[in-house]
């Protein structure tokens, strides 16, 4: 594995965590009604910790790999959707257009996985993680939302 291609890899994923940073959970989040299985406040720190360095590894596996294409265009989409959902989520405190992206992100993630696992046994199986991490984010993305039919989105200028 090249570890100049893991760097940028991992600073991709960064730029995507740094939304995290700009749209912080805070009090509103604390506010919303959740289902007793939510993940406690500090698992989403270390679970995406893991996730980034997981796919940064599959990433670079992969991109020195011939006919890769697949797996790294679903690897760019599923960053970008990854990147988008904090802001229209915690940002703009939309829950329904939250899930919108997530139904993008969840089918980018399995696509990544697939085709990752496709080109490298290793680098599929460390997509894994962020697939299983995905399907509960989704699952609790509809949950709150059903369990908070008032929550006013705000509008762009309030975020």
């Amino acid at each position: 594995m090249d570890l100049t291609l893991f760097a940028l890899f991992l600073l991709a994923c960064g730029g995507a965590g740094a939304t995290g940073a700009l749209f912080p959970p805070g009090d509103w989040y604390r506010t919303l009604a959740k289902p007793g299985w939510t993940p406690p406040d500090w698992v989403f720190p270390v679970a995406w910790t893991t996730i980034y360095l997981c796919i940064s590894f599959a990433g670079a596996r992969v991109a020195v790999l011939p006919d890769n294409g697949f797996a790294m265009a679903f690897w760019a989409l599923q960053a970008a959707f990854s990147t988008l959902w904090t802001p229209v989520f915690f940002g703009l405190r939309r829950l329904k257009g939250s899930l919108l992206v997530m139904a993008v992100l969840w089918p980018a993630v399995a696509g990544a996985t697939w085709f990752h696992l496709q080109a490298d046994l290793l680098a599929g199986l460390a997509f894994l993680p962020y697939l299983a991490w995905v399907t509960v984010a989704a699952a609790l993305n509809a949950s709150i939302w059903r369990l908070n039919p008032g929550v006013a989105p705000l509008r762009p200028d309030q975020a």
